[in-house]
């Protein structure tokens, strides 16, 4: 045992095991690393070989004797009967039967159903209700003539995860180690090597934690295939949970309208997307409108309620060219499907792992030291999501005015989620604090870099920290930026195609001019302009809304009432522009007309010379553009309860009441 090993063994007692156990236990149990480490942890949680010996011995015989094969299930259920009752490990859902009002459970390898459980416990572990977690049970069989009932019958159930920990053991463990010692007692809990990386590629590794240690974070990995990209979301935590192949609905991931059922983002820290990356795949645009705004707001929409969650939400996918390749002919987003490939979802990103950066996983790199049991880990992790480091390098360095506010979140967020992870106490040294900032601002630029490629609206910015004390500023640069300048700085060029047997050759790079329209946008919302996503449909209950026309009209009537205004339909709040597609009409001539008789029968005819409109072409898609001039005399817009009156205040449209109409119109209008 080396150094490092005693020195986890001293400080953690009981809490860490030998990584390379649970490959020898393993054997062909299709189960996650979590609850074999649950069993080792039990069981071998010590340095003393015989004891070891011992444990791997005892947890081999309960996985023999009790983990359910599928194939060996009517050989587990004859052992039921036989026994009278017999423990199983096995997954584990439940469902509410309203017919009977009883809650049910299901054991996914045994092949069970029916079973009834009682609420407390239903209700206890709620995971169990969702897609099921794993647990030890005890199972007994009763037969009864009685063709309705069933004769399983559920003793015990007790999910497989850590039940307490002392949070103060573990922060004051952490001062007795350097941050290197650290980080690498990390890494071998995870199950690698550390020998086998540099502190760069140890940082990569961790970087898949911060999902489970900071709320609604947001975070991508694309890269070659082989780098273990989803390992971290599917046998790591009892928190985390991997959906397959990129694909799910609404209703699985947030709320079903018809039942009023919470989905996964209601009960998982973490919900990763594997294979997220695919040209030929196709999302559901509205799950992609609902993602969007639960990865900026933390909210989704239940038709007229508005429901928050914590889930961090996590994409992993595999790239089909090399990094040059990328950076010459398209973008560091290329290979995503169509609906996700869109400027909106993707500045929502917080971090960007480069995948080509992280190694191809083989044997050698497998630990063979200490570390902690996973579920001790990431029961740590999820009790750090209650603590917000994300402003401690104020203490040291600010960053520039240059970074807009969501460039500044990404930063925020993941320098908290990294802090939480090696210094969870929030305290660090100044070197390691730059360290750790340089690393955050980092993953955000990538986001940005990319998105400035795609779409030219995005303004240029410099991602620039300054040291307090004395002023010296450092810009950030990515690790592709400086290997590959020459690609990484420059939009990809457009390829002409000429006669069979000729060169293709590069078209001549245009000069860009851009609309009044994209102007307008790039300026963004102020008290003389305002952005609307659409004129009627609501996105996230997906049909038209009256409440979202008299959101537009009455934006239309405060600037009316106010100095004017331009209001600009097709476009979303941060800038993205969308079009009138997303209303559902027919033609530009139905859209047209359906904005004029709002007008005339809300706000009035005899304002329709102040009020101009019309359709204007900006990225290959319609938006329509209101300029209003400001009125000399009240305008009311028509409502259900009676009329309202609306001014500018800021980029907001508010509202005033009987007593402030008379005294601002006797201010204002003349």
């Amino acid at each position: 045992m080396n150094y490092l090993d005693q020195k986890i063994n001293e400080h953690f007692a009981g809490l860490v095991v030998r990584k390379d156990l649970v490959k020898l236990v393993k054997g062909n149990a299709i189960v996650p690393t979590y609850v074999l480490e649950y069993l080792l942890g039990q069981y071998c949680a010590t340095s003393d070989e015989d004891s070891i010996n011992s444990g791997i011995e005892t947890v081999r015989e309960i996985l023999r004797n009790h983990y359910v094969h599928r194939n060996e299930a009517n050989l587990v259920k004859s052992t039921i009967r036989e026994k009278g009752r017999h423990k199983v490990i096995d997954r584990v859902s439940v469902e509410l039967n309203d017919r009977n009002d009883t809650y049910e459970a299901s054991f996914a390898n045994l092949g069970i159903r029916e079973i009834l459980i009682d609420s407390d416990t239903a209700t206890r572990h709620p995971k169990l209700m969702v897609s099921g977690i794993w647990c030890i049970a005890d199972i007994e069989y009763r037969y009864d003539e009685d063709p309705r009932l069933v004769p399983w019958i559920l003793d015990t159930l007790k999910p497989i995860q850590l039940s307490q920990f002392d949070f103060d053991l573990y922060l004051e463990a952490r001062k007795q180690f350097t941050l290197e010692e650290w980080v690498d007692l990390l890494i071998q809990s995870i199950g690698f090597d550390p020998k086998k990386f540099d502190l760069r590629r140890k940082l990569m590794q961790l970087m898949r934690l911060v999902p489970y240690c900071e709320r609604n974070y947001n975070l991508i990995e694309l890269g070659p295939k082989g780098t273990g990209k989803s390992h971290i979301y599917t046998d790591f935590s009892p928190h985390g949970i991997l959906i397959s192949g990129g694909e799910v609905t609404v209703p699985k991931l947030f709320v079903n309208n018809s039942t009023g059922k919470i989905g996964l983002v209601g009960y998982w820290d973490t919900v990763a997307f594997d294979e997220f990356a695919g040209k030929k795949k196709r999302a559901n645009k509205a799950l992609v409108d609902i993602l969007k705004n639960y990865m900026a707001n933390k909210t989704f929409s239940r038709g007229i309620e508005t429901l928050g969650a914590e889930a961090s939400m996590v994409f992993v996918g595999n790239t089909a060219h090399e990094l040059d390749y990328m950076l010459m002919h398209s973008n560091l987003f290329d290979e995503l499907p169509p609906q996700y490939y869109d400027s909106a979802f993707l500045d929502r990103l917080h971090f960007y792992i480069p995948g080509w950066e992280v190694e191809v996983i083989r044997g050698e790199m497998f630990s063979e030291g200490y570390g902690f049991v996973v579920d001790y880990l990431a029961e740590l992790l999820r009790k750090l999501r209650s603590y917000d480091y994300s402003l401690k390098y104020q203490e040291h360095f600010e960053l520039s005015s240059d970074i807009s506010t969501r460039d500044r979140d990404g930063i925020n967020k993941t320098f908290s989620g990294l802090m939480k992870i090696l210094f969870p106490d929030g305290e660090a040294p100044k070197e390691d604090t730059e360290m750790i900032l340089k690393f955050s601002i980092e993953g955000r630029k990538r986001v940005k870099d990319q998105l400035m490629r795609i779409d030219f609206t995005y303004p240029d910015v410099s991602f620039v920290y300054r040291d307090l004390p004395d002023g010296e500023e450092t810009e950030v640069t990515t690790v592709e930026e400086t290997q590959f300048p020459q690609h990484y700085n420059k939009k990809p060029e457009r390829v002409d195609v000429h006669r069979k047997g000729e060169k293709e050759k590069p078209a001549k790079p245009k000069q860009i001019e851009r609309s009044e329209e994209e102007k307008l946008i790039l300026a963004g919302e102020s008290a003389n302009l305002e952005f609307k996503s659409t004129l009627r449909w609501n996105l996230h209950a997906d049909r038209a809304d009256k409440a979202i026309e008299h959101s537009v009209l009455k934006t239309v009537v405060a600037f009316l009432n106010s100095e004017g205004g331009t209001l600009l339909i097709g476009v979303e709040d941060d800038g993205n522009v969308i079009g009138t597609e997303a209303d559902q009409f027919p033609n530009n001539d139905n859209y047209l007309l359906h904005f004029g008789n709002l007008v005339n029968d809300k706000v009035g005819k005899q304002y329709t010379d102040q009020i101009r409109w019309n359709l204007k072409e900006i990225q290959d898609k319609k938006i329509l553009r209101v300029d209003c001039s400001p009125s000399s005399t009240p305008v009311f817009l028509k409502a259900k309860d009676g009329e309202e009156f609306y001014i500018r205040s800021g980029p907001s449209s508010v509202q005033l009441s009987p007593s402030e109409v008379l005294d601002y119109s006797k201010k204002h209008f003349r």
